[in-house]
């Protein structure tokens, strides 16, 4: 007769069928569930405060947001949402056109909550010093758990800027961007709303002056017909979209519903036809479809024919918010990966205690962690105080941070995702969502080469711009003879381009590269531990730097990396 097993003994581990040793589970880290991901993430909270200049007031609001986002019922939400993707209705049952998109019932209670927190407009609404870092790591919080929500939060927050450009749509749309209300139907009226946007078509991509979407004068409106490639987050409220007109291109508001009044009708679809959505790597819980308008009506922001200029601003703020995310998405990348090796053995020991896997854990998180002081060294940037030097800063910092964190992110998931060993690339992990998110954040606002041709078109136009980030790294000056003698050869590299920049199109990569290293160091020199900038300094600018993880030099000091962590 077979012996008789104690279930107690026989799985004492975790739960499992009794009398079956084979199901015991050893060695495994338990769930890292109800989390507080803004008192644990001491990185975020130094620099929201020192950096961002925010204030510790704000620390409360932000634990509550920390508690919510590392929640059971948020990161079940979370999984929910990427396991059951937006699904296109473009006809009721009965035969109407109604262009909708479905999401899981998840992704709305998680957008409610991103709303409420005020992560899309709370920085417009409240204005002020510090604003846009408080609002800043509200939307990291939020993205660190479920990335595909902050499309719309996004975009709401930068229409801000551009839908300032027409008064009488300010006065009508400014109050709903600003409210703290959601509700997912479309409808007149709501006191809440986010907004989209639709820029490029299929024969231009980037290239939106080469756009065919027509705007026809109708009175004290246009009617909009043509085909957008990429409209983002289809089912907002309502969309800022690039036409031609008689003036050249132009920025106009189209609203999802017509206002009441114009047509005698409740809830009036404007034409709005979404002819399919995109079939994404990543940011599967996100909407992206092709869209067409059919005499479509649209209103005018900004002036005629400047319509690219005033579109802009909203492209600055999303750029902003790609290195946002992208920093968002190595948080929990780093939180992941630590968190499995401090509960896993192998060979003997735990393995955040073996030398190598040390080595690669805290250079996972001092890229983060650099990542996270530009970031809100930038969000400081954007508040209303900014003045004319803070203002060139950011025209040229944002682009080149965008640049260099965003292409950071994918590798780093794939490293995370490595320390997880097979558990890293099973999907009931967090860390594979990860690594197909990290991609689009790299791509959307600009790609790599857009951006980088971008960075040197602004020194070119804008000298003003390369004087204000050069004052940005002489504040760190002194400390370091590695980071003065980079600087001064960046100082030396970039005197031709800036004459020149054509000349250097080849090498334009390069160059922002550079740039975006200096200004990363030049922060953590200023705000960061000795252990965080002296391993940046030496790993990131020294000769022998490498930028695959686990190539600390042996002076590194990792505990005080990892302790931070």
């Amino acid at each position: 007769m077979a012996a008789v097993l104690d279930p107690v003994t026989a799985n004492d581990a975790g739960p499992g069928p009794a009398g079956y040793p084979t199901h015991q589970v050893l060695n495994q880290p338990p769930p890292r569930v109800d989390v507080n991901e803004f008192t644990a993430n001491q990185v975020l909270g130094d620099y929201v405060q020192s950096v961002g200049e925010a204030g510790t007031h704000y620390a409360e609001a932000l634990a509550d947001v920390g508690a919510a986002v590392g929640s059971a019922q948020f990161q079940e939400d979370a999984r929910l949402a990427h396991k059951n993707p937006p699904v296109l209705h473009t006809h009721s049952k009965y035969g109407y056109r109604i262009d909708e998109v479905e999401y899981h019932p998840s992704y709305h209670r998680i957008l409610g909550q991103a709303v409420a927190a005020g992560a899309h407009t709370s920085a417009w609404a409240q204005p002020g010093p510090g604003a846009n870092a408080r609002r800043a790591a509200a939307f990291m919080l939020f993205a660190q758990v479920e990335p595909g929500h902050a499309c719309p939060v996004s975009m709401t927050h930068a229409a801000v800027e551009t839908v300032k450009g027409n008064q009488a749509m300010a006065e009508h749309w400014l109050p709903r961007l600003y409210s703290r209300s959601y509700r997912p139907e479309l409808a007149a009226g709501k006191p809440g709303a986010l907004f989209g946007m639709a820029m490029t078509e299929k024969q231009g991509g980037s290239d939106v002056r080469a756009n065919t979407t027509r705007a026809v004068a109708d009175g004290g409106h246009f009617l909009l017909t043509g085909h957008k490639w990429f409209c983002s987050a289809p089912m907002s409220d309502a969309f800022l979209v690039l036409a031609q007109d008689d003036a050249g291109v132009g920025c106009f508001l189209v609203p999802r519903v017509l206002p009441g009044s114009s047509h005698g009708m409740a809830n009036e679809r404007n034409p709005f036809l979404i002819q399919r959505l995109k079939d994404k790597a990543g940011n599967r819980s996100n909407a992206s479809a092709e869209v067409e308008f059919a005499n479509t009506l649209g209103w005018r922001i900004g002036e005629p024919g400047r319509g690219v200029r005033a579109i802009m601003g909203m492209v600055g703020q999303t750029r902003l918010d790609c290195v946002l995310g992208t920093t968002a998405g190595m948080r929990q990348s780093v939180a992941e990966a630590l968190w499995h090796a401090r509960h896993r053995r192998a060979f003997g020991a735990r393995l955040v205690d073996q030398p190598l896997m040390t080595n690669v854990l805290a250079d996972l998180a001092l890229e983060a962690e650099a990542a996270t002081a530009v970031s809100m060294r930038l969000a400081r940037a954007f508040d209303d105080d900014a003045g004319p030097a803070e203002s060139a800063f950011r025209r040229l910092a944002t682009a080149v941070t965008k640049y260099w964190v965003c292409k950071r992110g994918p590798n780093h998931a794939y490293e995370a995702m490595e320390c997880l060993g097979g558990n890293g690339y099973i999907e009931d992990f967090p860390l594979a969502m990860r690594y197909r998110e990290q991609p689009v954040l790299a791509i959307w606002e600009g790609t790599g080469n857009v951006i980088a041709l971008d960075v040197l078109r602004a020194m070119a136009t804008e000298p003003e711009s390369v004087d204000a980030f050069f004052a940005e790294l002489r504040l760190a000056a002194g400390e370091y003879d590695l980071f003065d003698n980079f600087g001064a050869r960046l100082k030396e590299l970039l005197a031709p381009v800036r004459q020149a920049p054509e000349d250097y199109a080849a090498q334009a990569r390069t160059v922002v590269e550079k740039m975006a290293l200096a200004l990363q160091a030049s922060l953590l020199i200023r705000f960061a531990p000795a252990a965080v900038a002296d391993a940046f300094v030496v790993s990131r600018l020294g000769p022998d730097r490498s930028f695959n993880y686990g190539n600390l030099p042996a002076s590194s000091d990792f505990a005080g990396i990892l302790a931070r962590a």
